[in-house]
């Protein structure tokens, strides 16, 4: 399994969707994620790929973690992944 399918149904275990459904341009709001899930979910993500995301709901960008889509956070993951590994 690629990060993005696992990033996708991690998300999609979250929203309760098919993973199938879920493309990379979806925003977590058109999967009906609020700000609760949304951090859920990265608490999910964090786990499953041992990463620390910079990640405050709160707060738009210092984190540096884009959250706008579902491709942008996994271009987000698979940075943090690629980081680490250095």
């Amino acid at each position: 399994m690629t990060v993005a399918e696992r990033v996708i149904a991690l998300i999609a275990a979250r929203a309760l969707a098919d993973p199938a459904a879920i493309t990379p341009g979806m925003t977590v709001e058109s999967l009906g994620l609020d700000s609760l899930g949304l951090v859920e979910a990265v608490f999910t993500i964090e786990e499953a790929f041992d990463i620390t995301v910079p990640f405050t709901p709160n707060e738009d960008g210092p984190g540096g973690f884009d959250v706008s889509t579902v491709g942008a956070i996994i271009r987000g993951v698979e940075g943090l992944i690629a980081a680490k590994a250095a």
